[in-house]
């Protein structure tokens, strides 16, 4: 059975349905459901535990013989093999299999894997996995989701966001603070936990406990971009800058954004389905909707014209002068990134919106 993370819980309070596979790229959420798998099975008397790391070379053989050999005081043991490529190979999927299908009541398997690929998910080993136990599937937590995931773990503490403007500043803050990092969010919703009572959280209290502690990826600049969200844009690019992101490999981002938008138009005019567009240019999940929405205003000239300026800019980060484009290299990326939000926020250039851009670039 295929069932997400947050249902493993209440499925493993009706006992166990091994085997279990657990996988995604959220390290804290993967670790939590194999955690939950481990204490469950030591809870019905799996006391002994054999992990494995299938990396190049793995002996498969060799883990299949250990499996179904007891520990020499006949324990039962929970089999853990985890598969960081996610991809077992021929020899790892037949020996897979045959676990799954063959293994003693006294032999729990665990596998974890991470995200995996649509194709992926449609092997005959994962299949098998999902068809005889519990697969559990680990979603990231989206930029939009972080708020209401971090209210969700302080209420497990007692902590409880206030109503209105005073609960949305308080989630305003931590979400800034911690955005992209999700160990970071809970260490300091547990950091929360232990320093403060029960109760109604106030923007105060948050300023004086939480540290900035957010990281951001420069391939989520985009998404920032298409919402028109220009404080969370500022913030992005204030957090790479800090964290030594190379400029060059921002501004490549951003130049390949462009080149999607391009070639996403191109494709609209000559009459083929936004869909088919999307997945072409591998471009799925939020951002895919967010650039449903702007793409009517992403007309053809105003698309080419973003990739010139971003060849103007890459000059700039290379050390020349193009005119019009700031000379320091984090400043042209800034130049370009903000250029492109205003295009998708179709703002003209001397309105107030367009003058907040101007102070986010100069900050």
């Amino acid at each position: 059975m295929l069932i997400r993370a947050d249902q493993l819980t209440s499925r493993l309070g009706g006992g166990l349905h091994g085997p279990y596979t657990v996988f995604g790229d959220e390290l804290l959420l993967v670790n939590e459901a194999v955690d939950a798998i481990r204490s469950a099975a030591h809870s019905a008397g799996f006391r002994t535990r054999e992990s494995h790391v299938a990396e190049r070379g793995f002996d498969w053989d060799l883990l299949l013989a250990q499996s179904r050999e007891l520990s020499l005081f006949g324990e039962r043991k929970v089999v853990e093999v985890r598969i960081p490529s996610g991809k077992p190979g021929r020899e790892g999927a037949l020996t897979l299999i045959d676990l799954a299908q063959q293994l003693s009541s006294d032999v729990l398997l665990l596998v974890v894997l991470p995200r995996l690929d649509a194709a992926t998910q449609k092997a005959d080993w994962f299949a098998r996995l999902v068809d005889l136990g519990t697969v559990a599937r680990v979603d990231t937590i989206e930029p939009d989701q972080l708020a209401g995931w971090m209210r969700a773990r302080l209420a497990r503490h007692g902590l409880l966001i206030p109503a209105g403007d005073r609960g949305q500043a308080c989630l305003d803050l931590l979400v800034a603070r911690t955005e992209g990092n999700l160990l970071a969010a809970h260490q300091e919703v547990e950091k929360l936990a232990l320093l403060l009572q029960p109760g109604e959280l106030d923007v105060e209290q948050i300023e004086d406990l939480v540290q900035g502690a957010a990281r951001y990826s420069v391939f989520r600049l985009g998404e920032a971009i298409l919402a028109g969200d220009l404080a969370r844009l500022g913030r992005m690019l204030d957090g790479l800058q800090g964290e030594g992101v190379a400029p060059v490999l921002a501004h490549w981002t951003l130049t390949e954004e462009i080149r999607a938008w391009l070639r996403v138009r191109q494709g609209l005019d000559a009459g083929q389905p936004f869909a088919s567009l999307t997945r072409s240019n591998r471009i799925w999940g939020p951002k895919e909707k967010l650039l449903q929405r702007a793409v009517p205003r992403l007309s053809l000239p105003l698309v080419e014209g973003l990739l010139l300026r971003a060849a103007d800019c890459d000059r700039a980060i290379k050390g020349l002068r193009p005119p019009g484009i700031p000379h320091e290299p984090w400043s042209a990326v800034r130049h370009l990134a903000l250029a492109m939000a205003q295009a998708v926020c179709a703002l003209p250039a001397g309105s107030a919106p367009g003058a907040r851009l101007v102070l986010l670039a100069a900050g």
